[in-house]
Protein backbone atom coordinates (compact mmCIF):
# COMPACT_ATOMS: atom_id res chain seq x y z
CA UNK A 1 0.00 0.00 0.00
CA UNK A 2 1.50 3.28 -1.25
CA UNK A 3 -0.66 6.14 -0.44
CA UNK A 4 -4.47 7.41 -1.39
CA UNK A 5 -4.57 10.00 -4.86
CA UNK A 6 -7.59 11.41 -5.48
CA UNK A 7 -7.86 12.37 -8.89
CA UNK A 8 -9.25 15.58 -10.50
CA UNK A 9 -12.98 14.08 -10.78
CA UNK A 10 -12.66 14.10 -6.94
CA UNK A 11 -12.51 10.20 -7.03
CA UNK A 12 -10.58 8.45 -4.08
CA UNK A 13 -7.89 5.63 -5.44
CA UNK A 14 -5.89 3.42 -3.16
CA UNK A 15 -2.69 2.12 -4.57
CA UNK A 16 -0.77 -0.47 -3.96
CA UNK A 17 1.95 -2.02 -5.93
CA UNK A 18 1.75 -5.79 -5.95
CA UNK A 19 4.89 -7.53 -6.66
CA UNK A 20 7.58 -4.83 -5.09
CA UNK A 21 9.17 -7.33 -2.42
CA UNK A 22 8.79 -8.09 1.02
CA UNK A 23 6.28 -6.49 3.66
CA UNK A 24 5.73 -6.97 7.27
CA UNK A 25 3.04 -9.53 5.90
CA UNK A 26 5.10 -11.25 2.97
CA UNK A 27 5.42 -14.27 5.71
CA UNK A 28 8.02 -16.24 4.25
CA UNK A 29 7.09 -14.92 1.08
CA UNK A 30 9.33 -13.21 -1.25
CA UNK A 31 6.64 -10.67 -2.20
CA UNK A 32 7.26 -10.61 -5.76
CA UNK A 33 5.25 -11.39 -8.57
CA UNK A 34 5.79 -13.46 -11.61
CA UNK A 35 5.21 -11.79 -14.97
CA UNK A 36 2.60 -14.08 -16.26
CA UNK A 37 0.48 -13.26 -13.31
CA UNK A 38 1.19 -9.74 -13.29
CA UNK A 39 -0.09 -9.72 -17.17
CA UNK A 40 -3.32 -11.54 -16.48
CA UNK A 41 -4.23 -8.98 -13.68
CA UNK A 42 -3.26 -6.38 -15.37
CA UNK A 43 -5.28 -7.46 -18.85
CA UNK A 44 -8.32 -8.84 -16.33
CA UNK A 45 -9.19 -5.88 -14.23
CA UNK A 46 -9.01 -3.37 -17.44
CA UNK A 47 -11.55 -6.17 -18.93
CA UNK A 48 -13.90 -6.65 -16.41
CA UNK A 49 -14.46 -2.62 -15.91
CA UNK A 50 -15.37 -2.79 -19.95
CA UNK A 51 -17.32 -5.15 -19.58
CA UNK A 52 -19.09 -2.79 -16.46
CA UNK A 53 -18.48 -5.37 -13.81
CA UNK A 54 -17.14 -3.94 -9.97
CA UNK A 55 -13.58 -4.15 -10.29
CA UNK A 56 -10.18 -2.95 -8.86
CA UNK A 57 -7.89 -1.29 -11.90
CA UNK A 58 -4.75 -1.71 -13.34
CA UNK A 59 -2.82 1.42 -13.69
CA UNK A 60 0.95 0.38 -15.00
CA UNK A 61 2.57 -2.68 -15.19
CA UNK A 62 6.44 -2.78 -15.05
CA UNK A 63 8.60 -5.78 -16.27
CA UNK A 64 11.62 -6.33 -13.64
CA UNK A 65 14.91 -7.90 -14.59
CA UNK A 66 14.77 -9.46 -11.14
CA UNK A 67 14.87 -13.20 -10.91
CA UNK A 68 11.90 -14.91 -9.41
CA UNK A 69 11.85 -19.12 -8.39
CA UNK A 70 8.60 -20.16 -8.34
CA UNK A 71 7.09 -24.07 -8.33
CA UNK A 72 4.38 -23.37 -10.65
CA UNK A 73 1.53 -26.20 -10.03
CA UNK A 74 3.47 -27.54 -6.51
CA UNK A 75 4.98 -30.63 -8.29
CA UNK A 76 8.68 -29.91 -7.28
CA UNK A 77 9.51 -28.31 -10.52
CA UNK A 78 11.03 -25.07 -9.68
CA UNK A 79 12.44 -22.71 -12.04
CA UNK A 80 13.64 -19.03 -12.54
CA UNK A 81 11.18 -17.28 -14.35
CA UNK A 82 10.45 -12.96 -15.15
CA UNK A 83 9.22 -10.30 -12.51
CA UNK A 84 7.12 -7.73 -12.48
CA UNK A 85 5.37 -5.16 -10.61
CA UNK A 86 2.01 -4.65 -11.00
CA UNK A 87 0.20 -0.51 -9.46
CA UNK A 88 -3.42 -1.26 -9.00
CA UNK A 89 -6.10 1.01 -7.78
CA UNK A 90 -9.29 0.63 -6.08
CA UNK A 91 -11.60 2.33 -3.81
CA UNK A 92 -10.65 0.14 -1.14
CA UNK A 93 -8.54 -2.73 -0.48
CA UNK A 94 -10.66 -3.95 2.70
CA UNK A 95 -11.95 -7.70 2.42
CA UNK A 96 -14.19 -9.74 4.55
CA UNK A 97 -10.96 -11.38 6.04
CA UNK A 98 -9.77 -7.38 7.32
CA UNK A 99 -12.45 -7.40 9.83
CA UNK A 100 -12.54 -11.37 10.74
CA UNK A 101 -8.93 -11.31 11.65
CA UNK A 102 -9.67 -8.63 14.17
CA UNK A 103 -13.01 -10.37 15.78
CA UNK A 104 -10.56 -13.53 15.46
CA UNK A 105 -8.04 -12.05 17.68
CA UNK A 106 -10.65 -10.66 19.99
CA UNK A 107 -9.45 -7.18 18.56
CA UNK A 108 -12.92 -5.48 19.33
CA UNK A 109 -11.99 -1.56 19.58
CA UNK A 110 -9.67 -1.33 16.81
CA UNK A 111 -12.49 -3.58 15.01
CA UNK A 112 -14.82 -1.01 16.14
CA UNK A 113 -12.73 1.69 14.75
CA UNK A 114 -11.94 0.24 11.43
CA UNK A 115 -15.56 -0.45 10.62
CA UNK A 116 -16.48 3.20 11.65
CA UNK A 117 -13.82 4.45 9.16
CA UNK A 118 -14.92 2.35 6.66
CA UNK A 119 -18.36 3.20 6.62
CA UNK A 120 -17.31 6.73 6.92
CA UNK A 121 -15.19 6.72 4.20
CA UNK A 122 -17.41 4.28 1.55
CA UNK A 123 -20.97 4.41 2.96
CA UNK A 124 -21.69 8.06 3.23
CA UNK A 125 -25.58 7.10 2.58
CA UNK A 126 -25.34 5.29 6.20
CA UNK A 127 -25.67 7.56 9.18
CA UNK A 128 -22.89 7.74 11.67
CA UNK A 129 -24.94 8.40 14.72
CA UNK A 130 -27.48 5.65 13.94
CA UNK A 131 -27.18 2.14 16.47
CA UNK A 132 -27.82 0.13 13.49
CA UNK A 133 -25.04 1.22 11.16
CA UNK A 134 -23.13 -2.00 11.45
CA UNK A 135 -26.91 -3.55 10.47
CA UNK A 136 -27.02 -1.26 7.04
CA UNK A 137 -23.65 -2.23 6.20
CA UNK A 138 -24.22 -5.52 6.88
CA UNK A 139 -27.40 -5.34 4.56
CA UNK A 140 -25.57 -3.71 1.45
CA UNK A 141 -22.29 -5.78 1.75
CA UNK A 142 -24.98 -9.09 1.21
CA UNK A 143 -27.12 -7.38 -1.33
CA UNK A 144 -24.15 -5.94 -3.11
CA UNK A 145 -22.17 -9.50 -2.98
CA UNK A 146 -25.00 -10.82 -4.55
CA UNK A 147 -24.43 -8.73 -7.47
CA UNK A 148 -21.54 -9.07 -8.26
CA UNK A 149 -21.45 -12.95 -8.00
CA UNK A 150 -24.45 -12.81 -10.64
CA UNK A 151 -22.78 -10.14 -12.63
CA UNK A 152 -19.75 -12.66 -12.84
CA UNK A 153 -21.85 -15.50 -13.89
CA UNK A 154 -23.39 -12.94 -16.50
CA UNK A 155 -19.61 -13.24 -18.77
CA UNK A 156 -18.69 -16.77 -17.58
CA UNK A 157 -16.27 -15.74 -15.09
CA UNK A 158 -14.58 -17.46 -12.33
CA UNK A 159 -12.80 -16.04 -10.00
CA UNK A 160 -10.20 -19.27 -9.14
CA UNK A 161 -9.93 -18.42 -5.23
CA UNK A 162 -13.18 -16.84 -3.61
CA UNK A 163 -11.74 -16.85 -0.38
CA UNK A 164 -12.58 -14.23 2.74
CA UNK A 165 -9.67 -12.61 2.29
CA UNK A 166 -10.14 -12.42 -1.61
CA UNK A 167 -13.42 -10.89 -0.94
CA UNK A 168 -14.03 -7.03 -1.15
CA UNK A 169 -16.39 -5.28 1.54
CA UNK A 170 -17.05 -2.91 -1.42
CA UNK A 171 -18.43 -6.00 -3.82
CA UNK A 172 -15.68 -5.48 -6.06
CA UNK A 173 -13.77 -7.96 -7.87
CA UNK A 174 -9.91 -8.08 -6.33
CA UNK A 175 -6.93 -10.34 -6.20
CA UNK A 176 -7.05 -12.00 -9.56
CA UNK A 177 -5.36 -15.11 -9.23
CA UNK A 178 -6.40 -18.57 -11.00
CA UNK A 179 -8.99 -16.86 -12.72
CA UNK A 180 -10.70 -18.17 -16.06
CA UNK A 181 -13.32 -17.18 -18.43
CA UNK A 182 -15.70 -20.34 -18.81
CA UNK A 183 -15.61 -21.27 -22.79
CA UNK A 184 -17.68 -24.52 -22.77
CA UNK A 185 -20.85 -24.11 -20.87
CA UNK A 186 -20.22 -26.08 -17.84
CA UNK A 187 -21.01 -25.32 -14.08
CA UNK A 188 -18.45 -27.46 -12.30
CA UNK A 189 -15.67 -25.58 -14.51
CA UNK A 190 -12.63 -25.12 -12.06
CA UNK A 191 -9.64 -22.40 -13.41
CA UNK A 192 -7.31 -23.12 -10.72
CA UNK A 193 -6.04 -26.12 -11.60
CA UNK A 194 -4.48 -26.30 -7.37
CA UNK A 195 -8.18 -26.33 -6.44
CA UNK A 196 -8.25 -30.15 -6.13
CA UNK A 197 -11.81 -30.18 -4.38
CA UNK A 198 -13.50 -27.85 -6.77
CA UNK A 199 -14.44 -25.97 -3.87
CA UNK A 200 -14.41 -22.82 -6.04
CA UNK A 201 -15.96 -24.19 -9.26
CA UNK A 202 -18.23 -21.43 -11.11
CA UNK A 203 -21.40 -23.01 -9.88
CA UNK A 204 -20.44 -22.70 -6.99
CA UNK A 205 -19.59 -19.21 -7.04
CA UNK A 206 -22.71 -18.10 -4.85
CA UNK A 207 -22.79 -20.58 -2.44
CA UNK A 208 -19.18 -19.36 -1.61
CA UNK A 209 -20.52 -16.21 -1.56
CA UNK A 210 -22.91 -17.24 1.16
CA UNK A 211 -20.26 -19.09 3.59
CA UNK A 212 -17.95 -15.80 3.20
CA UNK A 213 -20.82 -13.72 4.11
CA UNK A 214 -21.41 -16.05 7.16
CA UNK A 215 -18.07 -15.30 8.48
CA UNK A 216 -18.60 -11.46 8.71
CA UNK A 217 -21.69 -12.02 10.16
CA UNK A 218 -19.73 -13.72 12.69
CA UNK A 219 -17.06 -11.66 12.58
CA UNK A 220 -19.80 -8.71 13.06
CA UNK A 221 -21.34 -10.25 16.08
CA UNK A 222 -19.58 -9.19 19.13
CA UNK A 223 -20.11 -5.22 17.85
CA UNK A 224 -24.14 -6.13 17.48
CA UNK A 225 -27.08 -6.61 20.56
CA UNK A 226 -29.36 -9.72 20.72
CA UNK A 227 -32.21 -7.93 17.99
CA UNK A 228 -29.47 -6.48 15.82
CA UNK A 229 -28.04 -9.93 15.73
CA UNK A 230 -31.64 -11.46 14.33
CA UNK A 231 -32.02 -9.26 11.76
CA UNK A 232 -29.07 -9.80 10.42
CA UNK A 233 -29.32 -13.45 10.10
CA UNK A 234 -32.92 -12.53 8.41
CA UNK A 235 -30.55 -10.22 6.38
CA UNK A 236 -28.39 -13.06 5.81
CA UNK A 237 -31.05 -15.16 4.53
CA UNK A 238 -32.63 -13.03 1.97
CA UNK A 239 -29.19 -12.96 0.45
CA UNK A 240 -30.19 -16.60 -1.66
CA UNK A 241 -33.06 -15.08 -3.03
CA UNK A 242 -31.32 -11.47 -3.67
CA UNK A 243 -29.12 -13.98 -5.94
CA UNK A 244 -31.46 -15.18 -8.09
CA UNK A 245 -33.68 -12.05 -8.74
CA UNK A 246 -30.36 -10.31 -10.29
CA UNK A 247 -28.98 -13.64 -11.69
CA UNK A 248 -32.56 -14.40 -13.45
CA UNK A 249 -32.39 -10.27 -14.95
CA UNK A 250 -29.28 -10.46 -16.34
CA UNK A 251 -29.75 -13.73 -17.94
CA UNK A 252 -33.63 -12.37 -19.22
CA UNK A 253 -31.27 -9.09 -20.67
CA UNK A 254 -28.61 -11.46 -22.40
CA UNK A 255 -31.50 -13.08 -24.09
CA UNK A 256 -33.36 -9.83 -25.40
CA UNK A 257 -36.52 -9.92 -22.88
CA UNK A 258 -38.72 -7.28 -22.13
CA UNK A 259 -41.22 -7.11 -19.41
CA UNK A 260 -42.26 -10.43 -17.25
CA UNK A 261 -42.92 -13.44 -19.07
CA UNK A 262 -44.46 -16.94 -17.09
CA UNK A 263 -41.57 -18.99 -18.84
CA UNK A 264 -38.58 -16.93 -18.49
CA UNK A 265 -36.98 -18.91 -16.05
CA UNK A 266 -37.44 -22.02 -17.65
CA UNK A 267 -36.62 -20.92 -21.05
CA UNK A 268 -32.88 -19.53 -20.05
CA UNK A 269 -32.70 -23.18 -17.38
CA UNK A 270 -33.64 -25.35 -20.65
CA UNK A 271 -30.84 -22.93 -22.67
CA UNK A 272 -28.05 -23.75 -20.08
CA UNK A 273 -29.01 -27.58 -20.40
CA UNK A 274 -28.88 -27.64 -23.76
CA UNK A 275 -25.52 -25.47 -23.79
CA UNK A 276 -23.76 -27.97 -21.19
CA UNK A 277 -25.13 -30.63 -22.56
CA UNK A 278 -23.49 -29.79 -26.24
CA UNK A 279 -20.45 -28.07 -24.53
CA UNK A 280 -21.54 -24.59 -26.59
CA UNK A 281 -19.40 -21.87 -25.79
CA UNK A 282 -21.03 -19.59 -23.74
CA UNK A 283 -19.50 -16.60 -24.41
CA UNK A 284 -20.23 -16.70 -28.10
CA UNK A 285 -23.50 -18.39 -28.01
CA UNK A 286 -25.37 -15.43 -26.45
CA UNK A 287 -23.44 -13.25 -28.74
CA UNK A 288 -24.65 -15.45 -31.73
CA UNK A 289 -28.47 -15.22 -30.63
CA UNK A 290 -27.63 -11.55 -30.53
CA UNK A 291 -26.54 -11.02 -34.31
CA UNK A 292 -28.55 -14.00 -35.94
CA UNK A 293 -32.01 -13.28 -36.95
CA UNK A 294 -35.81 -14.44 -36.06
CA UNK A 295 -36.15 -15.48 -39.15
CA UNK A 296 -33.08 -17.34 -39.24
CA UNK A 297 -33.86 -19.15 -36.04
CA UNK A 298 -37.12 -19.92 -37.23
CA UNK A 299 -36.09 -21.80 -40.24
CA UNK A 300 -33.26 -23.50 -37.95
CA UNK A 301 -30.96 -21.97 -41.05
CA UNK A 302 -27.61 -21.54 -38.55
CA UNK A 303 -25.04 -19.82 -40.76
CA UNK A 304 -21.62 -21.29 -40.53
CA UNK A 305 -20.26 -18.10 -38.90
CA UNK A 306 -22.56 -18.27 -36.08
CA UNK A 307 -20.13 -21.90 -35.06
CA UNK A 308 -21.56 -21.80 -31.30
CA UNK A 309 -25.03 -21.91 -32.35
CA UNK A 310 -24.21 -24.90 -35.15
CA UNK A 311 -22.74 -26.64 -31.78
CA UNK A 312 -26.04 -26.36 -29.99
CA UNK A 313 -28.15 -26.90 -33.04
CA UNK A 314 -27.20 -30.54 -32.59
CA UNK A 315 -29.59 -31.35 -29.69
CA UNK A 316 -32.54 -32.83 -30.12
CA UNK A 317 -34.23 -30.28 -28.04
CA UNK A 318 -33.07 -27.23 -29.90
CA UNK A 319 -36.16 -26.47 -32.23
CA UNK A 320 -38.13 -27.31 -29.11
CA UNK A 321 -36.53 -24.45 -27.64
CA UNK A 322 -36.05 -22.06 -30.40
CA UNK A 323 -39.55 -22.50 -30.56
CA UNK A 324 -40.30 -21.34 -27.28
CA UNK A 325 -38.05 -18.74 -27.51
CA UNK A 326 -39.22 -16.96 -30.86
CA UNK A 327 -42.71 -16.65 -29.14
CA UNK A 328 -41.83 -15.07 -26.13
CA UNK A 329 -39.67 -13.05 -28.39
CA UNK A 330 -42.82 -11.63 -30.12
CA UNK A 331 -44.32 -11.17 -26.76
CA UNK A 332 -41.90 -7.77 -26.31
CA UNK A 333 -43.67 -4.59 -26.36
CA UNK A 334 -43.19 -2.30 -29.02
CA UNK A 335 -39.81 -4.40 -29.92
CA UNK A 336 -38.70 -5.16 -33.61
CA UNK A 337 -35.41 -7.58 -34.56
CA UNK A 338 -33.06 -4.74 -35.16
CA UNK A 339 -33.94 -3.54 -31.73
CA UNK A 340 -33.35 -6.58 -29.95
CA UNK A 341 -30.24 -7.39 -31.56
CA UNK A 342 -28.96 -4.18 -31.10
CA UNK A 343 -30.13 -4.08 -27.43
CA UNK A 344 -28.63 -7.80 -26.90
CA UNK A 345 -25.20 -6.73 -28.70
CA UNK A 346 -24.73 -3.98 -26.72
CA UNK A 347 -25.12 -6.72 -23.14
CA UNK A 348 -23.13 -9.73 -24.67
CA UNK A 349 -19.58 -9.10 -25.53
CA UNK A 350 -18.08 -10.78 -28.82
CA UNK A 351 -14.62 -10.65 -26.77
CA UNK A 352 -13.53 -11.80 -23.15
CA UNK A 353 -9.93 -12.60 -21.98
CA UNK A 354 -9.95 -16.30 -22.62
CA UNK A 355 -6.61 -18.21 -21.22
CA UNK A 356 -5.27 -19.35 -24.82
CA UNK A 357 -5.50 -14.99 -25.51
CA UNK A 358 -3.59 -14.08 -22.08
CA UNK A 359 -1.13 -16.97 -22.50
CA UNK A 360 -0.16 -15.94 -26.39
CA UNK A 361 0.38 -12.37 -25.28
CA UNK A 362 2.53 -13.49 -22.23
CA UNK A 363 4.83 -16.21 -24.24
CA UNK A 364 5.27 -12.80 -26.42
CA UNK A 365 6.38 -10.20 -23.42
CA UNK A 366 8.41 -13.20 -21.80
CA UNK A 367 10.76 -12.41 -24.93
CA UNK A 368 10.12 -8.70 -24.77
CA UNK A 369 7.58 -8.31 -27.67
CA UNK A 370 4.71 -6.61 -25.68
CA UNK A 371 2.27 -6.20 -28.90
CA UNK A 372 -0.07 -9.06 -27.70
CA UNK A 373 -0.49 -6.86 -24.14
CA UNK A 374 -0.97 -4.11 -25.84
CA UNK A 375 -3.49 -5.99 -28.82
CA UNK A 376 -5.24 -7.31 -25.66
CA UNK A 377 -5.65 -3.97 -23.81
CA UNK A 378 -6.73 -2.68 -26.72
CA UNK A 379 -9.70 -4.52 -27.32
CA UNK A 380 -10.96 -5.43 -24.62
CA UNK A 381 -12.02 -1.82 -23.92
CA UNK A 382 -14.19 -2.57 -26.55
CA UNK A 383 -16.09 -5.96 -25.93
CA UNK A 384 -19.09 -5.42 -27.34
CA UNK A 385 -18.11 -4.08 -30.56
CA UNK A 386 -16.81 -6.09 -33.57
CA UNK A 387 -13.37 -5.36 -33.95
CA UNK A 388 -11.43 -6.11 -37.45
CA UNK A 389 -7.87 -6.58 -35.62
CA UNK A 390 -9.50 -9.01 -33.09
CA UNK A 391 -11.73 -10.91 -35.63
CA UNK A 392 -7.85 -11.36 -37.75
CA UNK A 393 -6.57 -12.47 -34.42
CA UNK A 394 -8.65 -14.79 -33.93
CA UNK A 395 -10.61 -13.38 -30.78
CA UNK A 396 -14.31 -14.53 -31.82
CA UNK A 397 -13.47 -18.07 -33.15
CA UNK A 398 -13.50 -21.96 -31.61
CA UNK A 399 -10.36 -21.88 -28.99
CA UNK A 400 -7.33 -23.55 -30.50
CA UNK A 401 -7.07 -26.99 -29.68
CA UNK A 402 -3.82 -26.33 -27.39
CA UNK A 403 -6.22 -24.15 -25.28
CA UNK A 404 -7.45 -27.09 -23.80
CA UNK A 405 -3.89 -28.06 -22.26
CA UNK A 406 -3.09 -24.53 -20.72
CA UNK A 407 -3.27 -24.71 -16.81
CA UNK A 408 -3.82 -22.09 -14.24
CA UNK A 409 -2.47 -22.16 -10.20
CA UNK A 410 -2.45 -20.13 -7.29
CA UNK A 411 1.59 -19.45 -8.14
CA UNK A 412 0.30 -17.83 -11.36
Amino acid sequence: MIGVYTNRYGERWELQLKGSGKTPYSRDGDGRAVLRSSVREFLCSEAMHYLGIPTSRAASLVVSDDEVWRDQFYNGNVKKERGAVALRVAKSWFRIGSLEILAHSGELDLQRSLLDFIIREHFPSINMNDSNRYLDFFSRVVSETANLIALWMSVGFAHGVCNTDNFSLLSITIDYGPFGFMESYDPDFVPNTSDDERRYKIGNQANVGLFNLDKLLQALKPLLDSRQKQLAFQILEGYSSHYYLRFTELFKAKLGFLGEGEDDHYLIAFLLRLMEDTKADFTMTFRQLSEITQDQLKELRIPKEYWALQDLAKHKFFSNWVTMYLLRLRRNKGDSDSKRRKRMTSINPRYVLRNWMAESAIQKAEMNDFSGVHLLQQVLQHPFQRQSVAEKAGYSLHPPTWAKDLKVSCSS
